[in-house]
């Protein structure tokens, strides 16, 4: 029972350090860039985004042309990646030896994992929060206007967002292709994941996001153990009942 628990545990922690690190680069560039980016489980170009806000006449219509946008890349950059490497699902053996953890034996290159996404996540919570550049940051989430009269260059932050929640997708991508296999359809899989985890921890609270992404990895383990037919269907139903109990989720505002 004692191995079991372990085993369930464990896992669920492994999916939501990687569902945290997603979640947090999408809650930036939607909760302060804006940007509800459909494409962030792919390759995303900043510059594009860049000229979308510059261009557009306002914050509606940019969030409305950035979707588009994020649309077309997804399918764009879905293809590319289909003409390089084709449509089969590739893995490799990397730390795949066994290390036994209270009776509970794990693949070395999960508990790995594990810690790059705890550790890549809290480092990145402690740069919006200690440096000047993350406080500009969360100044732009705040109130973008009064921002801006206070010398933040908004153009700048926003963009920088979505730099790094992209850079946040990729580091997340990387841990992925340790433990699991790939393919050139598994990004929008993840991005739903990712919109559900922003939802669950409230949009736009960096803390949130990671706090959201472990207890959703923990929830889909759990339903895995016993039905893992029933994972996503599960995700799902956590989506609709956060949207009519608690639509600001657990940190947001």
């Amino acid at each position: 029972m004692v191995v079991m628990i372990l085993n369930v545990v464990i896992s669920g922690l492994l999916m939501g350090g990687i569902y945290a690190l997603i979640a947090m680069g999408l809650s930036l560039q939607y909760g302060v860039a804006r940007v509800l980016n459909i494409s962030h489980g792919e390759f995303i170009m900043l510059g594009a985004f860049t000229r979308l806000r510059i261009s557009s006449p306002s914050p509606a219509a940019f969030e409305g042309s950035s979707m588009l946008a994020a649309f077309g890349f997804l399918f764009i950059i879905q293809n590319i990646v289909l003409a390089i490497w084709g449509a089969n699902i590739r893995g490799y053996s990397y730390l795949a030896t066994g290390v036994n953890f209270g009776g509970a034996v794990f693949a070395t290159n999960r508990l790995v994992t594990l810690s790059f996404a705890i550790i890549i996540g809290s480092a990145f919570y402690i740069f919006l929060a200690r440096t000047r550049l993350g406080k500009a940051i969360r100044a732009a989430a705040q109130d973008p206007a009064t921002a801006g009269l206070m010398g933040v260059n908004i153009n700048k932050v926003l963009g920088l967002c979505f730099g790094f929640g992209a850079l946040m997708a990729g580091l997340a991508g990387t841990l992925v292709s340790m433990c699991y296999p790939i393919d050139a359809s598994m990004g929008l899989g993840y991005t739903i994941i990712a919109i559900i985890v922003v939802v669950l921890g409230g949009l736009g609270s960096i803390p949130g996001s990671f706090i959201g992404g472990f207890i959703l990895g923990l929830i889909g383990s759990i339903v895995t153990y016993l039905e893992p037919g029933l994972s996503l269907a599960a995700y799902y139903v956590l989506f609709m009942l956060l949207l009519l109990v608690r639509p600001t989720g657990i940190l947001g505002k």
